[in-house]
């Protein structure tokens, strides 16, 4: 109500000039035609003016403004792969029972990164996120996660991120594994429960890493072919992913 009542008041501070202004002008010219012509001109004007500046310039300004933003989203996505993501990604498919089915279709050496690229996403579009039990090194996992523990705070506080949500989400899920890894002194002998709780973790974080890792590797595709290339290279899917560039 307050911020309201100054702007009613400023607005009619404002009239009250401009009427005093325009009495002025009569009272020293005697000229209302001259007056008038202005003021319908002026007036007729303000409708072209919101059209170039509401319609056209702002929606410019707004478009570059949005590239901008998706610009440094995706970098401080890269930084996340970079550190983490990619490995993480790489840990969680040797866990599951249908990544040797992938490996048999991933051939490096006959395929092009557009191919493989094209297998691993129709793979991940039906794939069932699951971890084998039984399999999981939850020590080596707390080792990882614990160390990059404060550089996923620090993504978390990313501002370029907060339009992100499934990425956010995803973000906040990898950060909740390594919490619960991180209050547990010994993950050995724990109890059934215990563990199927954070098997159902890894499972949600298997799944949302791995969408997101192929929205990132669609980005690159588009805007960044060399940046591309690396990343199918050294494919987290592929345990035969080399750096190294062969002949195709």
């Amino acid at each position: 109500m307050k911020q309201l009542s100054w702007r009613v008041l400023l607005g009619a501070f404002l009239l009250m000039l401009s009427a005093l202004f325009y009495f002025l002008h009569y009272f020293i010219f005697r000229d209302s035609h001259h007056i008038f012509i202005y003021l319908l001109g002026d007036v007729a004007f303000v409708f072209i003016e919101v059209l170039l500046v509401t319609l056209i310039i702002h929606s410019v300004l707004e478009q570059r403004e949005k590239s901008s933003r998706l610009k440094k989203m995706n970098m401080v996505i890269g930084a996340f792969f970079s550190e983490v993501g990619s490995r993480l990604l790489e840990i969680l498919s040797q866990l599951n029972p249908e990544t040797e089915r992938l490996q048999q279709e991933l051939v490096p050496e006959k395929r092009s990164v557009e191919q493989e690229f094209q297998e691993v996403r129709r793979w991940l579009m039906t794939h069932d996120y699951t971890v084998e039990a039984g399999k999981v090194d939850w020590m080596g996992l707390k080792t990882f996660l614990m160390e990059r523990r404060d550089f996923l705070l620090i993504l978390l506080e990313n501002p370029n991120l907060l339009e992100h949500e499934s990425f956010t989400d995803m973000l906040w899920a990898v950060f909740h594994l390594a919490e619960e890894l991180g209050a547990r002194e010994n993950l050995q002998g724990l109890p059934d429960e215990d563990y199927k709780h954070l098997y159902g973790d890894i499972k949600r974080i298997y799944g949302q890493l791995a969408r997101q890792w192929l929205e990132y590797m669609e980005h690159l595709k588009s805007g960044y072919p060399y940046l591309f290339s690396l990343a199918i290279r050294t494919n987290p899917f592929n345990r035969n992913a080399s750096p190294v560039v062969r002949r195709t």
